[in-house]
């Protein structure tokens, strides 16, 4: 059974935002995103509330750029890290708009994409709204430790990204669109992937693996090679998992090296501070629509391979021992 989508009616994405906190904002690529927060509460009393705001906020930006009401969004695509989904479900509810839930971990942001480009390609939902999101402060105590533990990550551990991404996809462009060459020609299917990697601070290390699976399978189901891209972005295996990449790629004969980039390294460079690099549902999903989307705006490249990554664990199967299976989705996106 092939994996690769192809999508005839090419759908567009018209819109797209991307709101962060301050520490992401500090970054190397901090300028590219719309709005950096200086408190990562927002004034709020939780950590969650504030996810919950940045989430909203990125459908509300991403629907202004385009001259958009939200109740003009066919189906909102969305999800985040925290149990049932508790950002994506109650940001719909106040939204007040269409909706279906997408739990693919950090995968989340292709996984959106790949439902919405099947959905406007097939005419049957335009626009859609593509969101994922991700909070620090709300992953540290989900997953890990109490923040107030102060406790210590190994160098294989990454940070989590507070963001909010969002994009807007449709079968035709309005007439005020904040990007007007920016398509999506084809998708693959990612498959659950497990080596029996059970260390919840190694997800470069559990992702990697998908994230070969689904470029071998995209190049054999399309006879293309990565030359044929400008760039091969992975969303967030950070640098141990980049390493891993390459290597279990050279094995198969693809040879990533000089297409490669990742936005966990992209959106904090691995170093002392931040172990590994960036992770997490935002880390993807602010970086495709804050850094990446304007170099294929402009013309700049002409195409690019995205493929998110994202680890199908949970606090109760990580406190089983359970291994960590995972999942990539690629998505080619073009300048048309």
């Amino acid at each position: 059974m092939k994996r690769t989508l192809h999508f005839h009616t090419l759908p567009k994405v018209i819109s797209g935002a991307s709101i962060v906190s301050k520490t992401e904002g500090e970054g190397p690529i901090g300028h590219c995103f719309d709005v950096v927060v200086d408190d990562d509460r927002m004034g709020l009393d939780s950590f969650e509330k504030a996810e919950l705001q940045m989430f909203e906020n990125a459908v509300r930006l991403c629907c202004d750029k385009t001259a958009m009401h939200k109740g003009d969004i066919n189906v909102l695509l969305a999800g985040d890290l925290l149990n049932q989904l508790i950002t994506a479900n109650y940001g719909a509810r106040n939204l007040g708009v269409p909706f279906l839930g997408l739990y693919g971990a950090c995968s989340t942001m292709a996984e959106s994409l790949l439902i919405g480009s099947v959905l406007v390609d097939g005419g049957y939902c335009s626009p859609v709204a593509c969101t994922a999101c991700s909070h620090f402060s709300t992953a540290e105590r989900q997953y890990r430790y109490p923040l107030e533990m102060g406790t210590t990550s190994p160098p294989t551990a990454q940070r989590t990204v507070t963001g909010a991404g969002c994009l807007m996809l449709a079968s035709q462009r309005p007439s005020s669109p904040a990007f007007s060459h920016v398509c999506i020609s084809a998708a693959t299917i990612g498959k659950v992937i497990d080596l029996g990697i059970t260390d919840a601070n190694n997800m470069g290390a559990c992702m990697a693996p998908a994230a070969c699976d689904t470029l071998l399978t995209y190049f054999s189901e399309t006879g293309e090679a990565p030359s044929d891209f400008d760039w091969i972005i992975t969303g967030d295996l950070g640098r141990f998992g980049s390493e891993m990449l390459f290597s279990l790629s050279e094995k198969k004969g693809l040879d990533l090296s000089k297409r490669h980039l990742d936005c966990g390294n992209l959106i904090f460079p691995p170093e002392e501070k931040y172990n590994s690099g960036g992770s997490g549902c935002g880390c993807s999903a602010v970086t495709l629509a804050g850094y990446f989307l304007p170099y294929l705006e402009r013309g700049d490249v002409k195409r690019i391979l995205f493929l998110a990554t994202g680890a199908l664990m949970s606090p109760t199967s990580n406190q089983q021992g359970e291994s960590i299976p995972s999942i990539a989705h690629a998505i080619v996106l073009e300048h048309h």
